[in-house]
């Protein structure tokens, strides 16, 4: 499991590739999987880990220098584990870029989850070396936006283990906005939807290098400390507290996530989220029933006062029968078997044609838009 070097895993804070890669790591442990984690200082798990550099480097994501220097590093041991005869079946990556544009020196096959979104630069990335090893996305909206060449051995969603997140049925009367201070993410609509409700809002999340001069202009004028709240960035037991507390969790995004973790998180404490219909949120929100698709702030403001006729538990329910970190290690047991060449443990015919493991279970099934 090749992490990348930024953030220790798990994460102290901020950090969801982190968190997909320390929840799925100890499933696979769990289960018997022998897995080496190469991830930044200071990670942890059940799980044998190797820390290759000297310090993870939180302020330089994305600083190429770090980057292929761990990977660089992890190839090394990597070729070195075959060398002394106990060889690695698969590798599976969570890098950006430097793992899979040197894929094919590698003689390990090598599966790399698309955890980004597609960008002209990095469209025409993965269109040259997309080839190279065995690509997974994280939803159909995501792999749609990828270059036509693109072949997929499957679309895995991020996993969750419910088990770790609270169940509140008697919410308070709050809504919930999480995420990174930029126009995309939207918190100055979900202020904007909020006071059109005439509802409180707790707004969450780091003010990021570069996005100071947004949050001064947008976001800080409107908090007052009563209506409008700003809590900063959260983790741990405080995070879990708001996110089950609140009547609603707000997504106005205005691009196209791959994903939405946060989305995720919500629906296991029986919160519902109130999101725009851009990316992945067509995938993971339910109208009616872990949430509502809205196409405004208007009607965003309108959802938020009629989020009290979802179930809580039903929308718990949903979510974990989709996307449960036990579902989510089954589709990538089945991806992994298939690179290795190794047989599969349950007969073929239960599989779906792309191995990426929806078999007859729903948990798994993220049915696209056009799939309805």
């Amino acid at each position: 499991m090749l992490a990348p070097p930024w953030i220790p895993v798990p994460p102290p804070g901020y950090g969801g590739i982190e968190a997909v890669v320390d929840l799925l790591t100890r499933e696979l442990v769990r289960r018997g999987h022998d897995v080496t984690l190469f991830a930044a200082p200071g990670s942890r798990s059940p799980a044998e880990v190797r820390t290759l550099l000297d310090r993870p480097h939180p302020d330089e994501i994305e600083r190429s220098l770090h980057e292929v220097d761990h990977v660089a590093r992890a190839f090394a041991e990597i070729d070195a584990a075959r060398r002394r005869g106990r060889p690695y079946d698969v590798v599976h990556d969570h890098c950006g870029f430097a793992a899979l544009a040197m894929a094919d020196r590698l003689s390990t096959p090598l599966v790399h989850t698309l955890h980004g979104p597609f960008t002209p630069d990095t469209t025409r990335f993965y269109a040259h070396h997309g080839r190279k090893a065995h690509m997974v996305a994280i939803s159909h909206a995501q792999l749609g936006d990828g270059p036509p060449t693109l072949e997929a051995a499957g679309v895995v969603p991020n996993p969750i283990d419910a088990d770790e997140w609270p169940l509140v049925r008697d919410k308070e009367p709050f809504l919930l906005w999480v995420g990174r201070m930029t126009a995309d993410k939207g918190p100055h609509r979900a202020i904007a939807a909020a006071r059109e409700a005439g509802m409180r809002l707790v707004l969450a999340g780091p003010v990021q290098p570069g996005q100071e001069r947004f949050f001064e202009r947008e976001v800080a004028p409107m908090v007052d400390g009563e209506q409008i709240a700003y809590v900063g960035e959260i983790a741990g037991a405080a995070k879990k507290r708001l996110f089950s507390r609140a009547r609603a969790l707000l997504m106005p995004i205005r691009w196209p996530e791959p994903f939405g973790m946060v989305m995720l998180e919500a629906m296991v404490c029986g919160t519902p989220v109130i999101a725009f219909p851009e990316g992945a949120a067509r995938e993971l929100v339910l109208p009616a029933e872990t949430g509502f698709l809205v196409d405004d702030e208007r009607a965003m403001a309108r959802a938020c006062r009629e989020v009290g006729a979802i179930d809580p538990e039903r929308c718990r329910a949903a979510a974990v029968a989709r996307f449960d970190v036990r579902a989510v290690a089954d589709a990538y047991e089945r991806i992994y078997r298939r690179v290795a060449g190794v047989p599969a443990t349950v007969p073929e015919a239960a599989a779906e044609p792309d191995g990426s493991a929806w078999l007859r279970r729903p948990a798994v099934v993220m049915e696209s838009p056009a799939a309805g």
